[in-house]
């Protein structure tokens, strides 16, 4: 892997390319950016954002949502896929709010991921843009950002935020996920866009996929990671690829899949 000092300059470059980068969760206070990220697992952060206007103005804290009905506030996050899972997760995380916390989104992972539907990822979520507290959210696009760069190394998205932590200051942590994000939605894409990738002089998978187009004999070179990674987000996961990459693969089946899993 990369040294400290060339993984904050990479992240300093994407932040350059993605500038006033964030996420892409609309919220007005931390409480609704619980909600809303626990919505988001296996949907897209613009289909939330269709849905929370309405939600937040009947349940507009903690105290109103632990005294929802199921049925009413599955019509209402219906489109966001898993409602039933996905309201009993809203209710119980409000219900323990008020019972536990006073209703207030606690600034801190270990009690904030004893919430019902809250996992590290959505924790760190929340601790970094709502709360003031750094946190580095590793979902599927940080996975195949990183390990194709080569800033991070594995499928383990705890593993890959403590290597990443340990690289940066924790003032870049959040910024870190939220530029690997929007670059693995616009630039890095399972099929990658590389000729609009400002940091493809650094990244591992460029260099394998360009000497890979000039001749065979590369089988022991790396893709992204050391080795042709899958990304796990969290823990609702997609099959498996291959793990090698074989040095005759036409370059635009070089771009490697990643699981998503669990928020």
């Amino acid at each position: 892997m990369k040294s400290p000092k060339v993984v904050e300059r990479i992240i300093d470059t994407l932040a350059e390319q993605h500038p006033n980068a964030d996420t892409e969760l609309h919220y007005r206070n931390a409480f609704e950016l619980l909600a809303a990220t626990i919505l988001s697992a296996q949907s897209t952060d613009e289909r939330v954002n269709m849905v929370t206007p309405a939600l937040f103005k009947k349940y507009a804290n903690a105290k109103q949502l632990a005294r929802a009905k199921p049925v009413d506030l599955e019509k209402l996050i219906l489109s966001t896929g898993f409602f039933r899972q996905k309201s009993k997760s809203l209710i119980g995380m409000a219900q323990q709010l008020m019972d536990e916390h006073g209703g207030e989104v606690p600034a801190d992972m270990e009690k904030l991921t004893a919430l019902p539907g809250v996992g590290r990822k959505t924790a760190n979520v929340v601790l970094g843009h709502a709360l003031g507290v750094p946190g580095l959210p590793v979902d599927r696009h940080v996975l195949r950002v990183s390990n194709r760069i080569g800033i991070a190394e594995g499928d383990d998205p705890v593993a890959v935020e403590q290597q990443l932590c340990a690289a940066l200051p924790k003032e870049k942590w959040t910024l870190a996920s939220d530029v690997q994000i929007l670059h693995g939605r616009r630039i890095c894409r399972p099929k990658p866009l590389c000729d609009q990738c400002s940091v493809r002089g650094d990244c591992d998978y460029y260099r394998l996929v360009n000497s890979t187009a000039v001749g065979p004999g590369l089988s022991g070179l790396r893709q992204g990671s050391g080795q042709a990674r899958r990304s796990d987000a969290e823990a609702a996961a997609s099959p498996r690829e291959p793990d090698k990459v074989r040095a005759t693969k036409k370059t635009k089946n070089d771009a490697r899949r990643v699981r998503t899993a669990r928020r």
